[in-house]
């Protein structure tokens, strides 16, 4: 078993896979996976495309159901969770092409989604996200399908933050976007970590995320071979090349 973090044990992490195994078809994409993610610590999730990165989020969201092994959230059985029960666990998921809902505005998007934390907390509130996202306080009005694919990210973001999450997870959130609006989606993840949320990041720039993360591990073949500090493992390329096929 590869070390993810500080520790191995499930009752030491928000959010943990131990063994989990899981298909698609006859296609076994999770080969006994480990997984752990601290509370309050960002986790970088690294490897080539097809590696079964999204497939472990997935998993751990409730929509694949794992063959074996266990999905724990602070500590308790998790395992065959519905993606809504994780949810209001306190996940917030940003999926890769962001699912925001192209029919209702900006505003409706948002406002749906609003909820206090699991634990009551109400720190991010509408007006905290328009000021996280000034872009999108001038687009109140518009319907999703008027967004530009920068503007959906960040609405997609947003809404995520609206439930008031204690992990926040994000699949490519920067995938074909311009230069600038990149920049704007790490400035955000930096702020998301400030606030003392967990995250768990999922993106092709695997400097951006060693620098945006305190652990990281890299998948291959449905499996984690290689983990450790972001730090640790960014002063390692020579280990992080073959891996990530850079």
């Amino acid at each position: 078993m590869v070390e993810t973090t500080r520790t191995s044990e499930a009752t030491q992490a928000l959010l943990s896979a131990q063994g989990v195994n899981a298909f698609y078809g006859e296609s076994h994409i999770l080969r006994g996976t480990d997984l752990s993610i601290p509370a309050r610590a960002a986790v970088g999730l690294l490897g080539r495309n097809g590696m079964g990165k999204t497939t472990l989020i997935r998993t751990l969201m409730g929509y694949v159901r794992a063959a074996s092994g266990q999905v724990h959230w602070q500590g308790r059985d998790a395992s065959g969770f519905s993606p809504e029960r994780m949810a209001r666990l306190g996940i917030g998921y940003v999926p890769e092409g962001r699912g925001i809902f192209p029919n209702l505005s900006v505003r409706e998007n948002l406002v749906m989604s609003a909820r206090a934390g699991a634990d009551g907390r109400r720190d991010w509130s509408f007006e905290r996200v328009m000021a996280t996202f000034p872009r999108l306080a001038e687009r109140l009005a518009h319907g999703g399908q008027q967004l530009s694919g920068g503007e959906q990210q960040m609405l997609a973001i947003g809404r995520a933050l609206m439930t008031n999450p204690s992990l926040v997870i994000l699949d490519e959130a920067t995938e074909g976007l311009a230069p600038l609006i990149v920049a704007e989606i790490w400035r955000v993840v930096g702020d998301i970590r400030k606030s003392g949320i967990s995250t768990l990041i999922v993106d092709r720039n695997y400097r951006a995320v060693l620098a945006h993360t305190d652990f990281a591990v890299v998948m291959e073949k449905g499996v984690i071979v290689l983990a450790g500090s972001s730090a640790d493992l960014a002063a390692r390329p020579e280990e992080l090349a073959p891996l990530l096929g850079v």
